[in-house]
């Protein structure tokens, strides 16, 4: 069995050398089993020198493949490259930052065996921060009540997955995705294993509260339309309030006569219905803009410098062909 390993690298010059020399242990330790590797590397327009770093490993060992960006294009296009140009049986995804442990690859190869298609590594939140690990939980609890599929407090990128469950990812052409959500939309049996929480190995996540917000808001969007339907629902709630507040207004005018009109209680109904509207305008606006993306058909990466052949409509095995960006 081939097992390809995708790893999306940004600026990681430092620590890919010691990256690869931990899978390419494990790879010699699974060989005598009968399986063999490749390591798929995508540089996501880095501004360091993780290019040359890459060359540099394909120099030295025949199975790095390495695809990079003429630009930064994000994580999400990292992974979508990584998996069109994983030829493998089976493809693991991690990160290069050596916190989605090497090791752990041959426990996902022998769940692999038992018929899993998805072997998913979820990591506890030990060391986390306490008010990162509550946001998180939160979070979770929200978004399990609104999208279509479930996602699991832990559970990234670092997983197994079969070439039927590859194929039908690469299957799913959208322009605005999140991975996580696809993986669990695909579906196929699967099954989860806990890992400890490792440090990383070198420099600082280039994820900020910023990115890790909008990242969030991408979750919530891409696989529901249930924030436009309760945009009716606060509408129809706001109206019922609004009859109410009318029947009380006319019932104390009749039994006290007309008073004094309460500008308070105009100034709060005219500002909360002003955020209300700028709120739903807002979200409008977010599936609108998704839909403008969509339309607009851009590949989803271009890229600049690589070693694999043909970078587009290949057909590594068999009749399956990748889909061009």
């Amino acid at each position: 069995m081939l097992i390809s390993i995708v790893v999306p690298c940004y600026n990681e010059e430092d620590v890919i050398g010691r990256f690869h020399d931990q899978v390419r242990d494990v790879a010699d330790d699974l060989l005598p089993l009968g399986h063999d590797m490749e390591f798929v590397y995508v540089d996501d327009g880095s501004r360091d020198r993780t290019l040359a770093a890459l060359q540099h490993l394909a120099d030295l060992d025949s199975r790095v493949r390495y695809v990079s960006f003429s630009r930064n294009f994000g994580k999400e296009a990292a992974l979508l490259a990584g998996l069109r140009h994983a030829s493998g049986d089976c493809v693991v995804v991690m990160d290069a930052d050596l916190q989605h442990p090497p090791e752990l690859i041959k426990r996902m190869v022998d769940l692999h065996a038992q018929g899993h298609d998805q072997v998913i590594a979820r990591r506890t939140r030990s060391g986390d921060r306490f008010t990162r690990t509550l946001t998180a939980r939160l979070y979770y609890r929200l978004i399990n009540r609104l999208v279509d599929v479930e996602l699991v407090d832990g559970v990234g990128d670092f997983r197994l997955l079969s070439r039927r469950v590859v194929d039908a990812v690469l299957a799913l052409t959208e322009y605005n995705r999140f991975s996580k959500g696809l993986f669990a939309w695909v579906g196929f049996p699967s099954t989860t294993f806990e890992y400890e929480n490792a440090v990383r190995a070198h420099g600082r996540s280039s994820w900020t509260f910023r990115s890790l917000l909008n990242y969030g808001l991408d979750g919530l969007l891409s696989f529901n339309n249930r924030p436009l339907r309760a945009a009716v629902y606060l509408g129809m709630g706001l109206l019922l309030c609004a009859g109410l507040y009318t029947v009380w207004i006319v019932a104390a005018a009749l039994v006290h006569g007309v008073d004094t009109p309460g500008y308070v209680t105009i100034i709060t109904a005219v500002t909360a219905l002003a955020g209300v509207q700028m709120i739903m305008l807002g979200v409008i606006g977010e599936y609108t803009g998704r839909i403008y993306y969509e339309v607009k058909g851009r590949p989803h990466f271009l890229v600049k410098a690589t070693n694999v052949e043909r970078t587009e409509g290949r057909a590594p095995r068999g009749t399956r062909k990748d889909l061009i960006p």
